[in-house]
């Protein structure tokens, strides 16, 4: 199983049991931005107690990893579990949204983009990939959220809402992990 084909599986689970999701982290940044290779896939997902199990069943062994048990506990905390294509060893990290403001405007906001030549999916706006990145580079410092931010800023130049990002980046007092970002598209950083 590819990357693409485990996403579009998730995605149409969700959508059959009528979860709201969004594709973010790597795969949206490469799908928005410049793309690179990832073996994780991340989604967030309103995912309720009720849905849990029939969410959980539709990932069987020995196919997948899937614990019930992780996923339920993921629910009631507002964190996260994941999901393991056993033959290929795929990940997807399923984080369950919180009821954060960002994470209800992250869950309104986003567009149905192509996964491969014919399916489509939901993936978070350009905007909130590049606020969670820089909340993620503030958290472990890792390289690659600014390279991903700085891809995507590169491909959708005018089309970014420069105000919504600055509204969040004030909220969340992300103000210094931006100015990497400026900087490195400047060239002086």
């Amino acid at each position: 199983m590819l990357p693409s084909e485990l996403t579009r599986f998730v995605a149409d689970i969700c959508e059959r049991l009528n979860i709201s999701y969004r594709i973010v982290g790597s795969v949206a940044a490469s799908l928005q931005g410049e793309p690179r290779s990832t073996n994780d896939i991340d989604m967030v997902l309103q995912l309720d107690s009720a849905r849990v199990v029939p969410f959980c069943a539709a990932f069987p062994p020995p196919v997948f990893y899937c614990s019930l048990d992780a996923a339920r506990e993921a629910v009631n905390a507002r964190f996260q579990f994941n999901i393991i294509q056993t033959t290929t060893g795929l990940k997807v990290d399923i984080i369950i949204a919180s009821d954060s403001d960002f994470d209800r405007s992250q869950l309104s906001r986003g567009s149905r983009m192509l996964i491969d030549d014919r399916h489509e999916v939901f993936v978070a706006s350009p905007e909130d990939v590049i606020i969670k990145k820089l909340e993620y580079f503030k958290l472990g410092g890792s390289e690659k959220h600014l390279r991903d931010i700085v891809g995507i800023l590169k491909v959708q130049a005018e089309a970014i809402d420069q105000r919504y990002i600055a509204e969040w980046i004030d909220t969340l007092s992300l103000q210094a992990e931006w100015r990497l970002v400026t900087d490195r598209l400047q060239g002086t950083g």
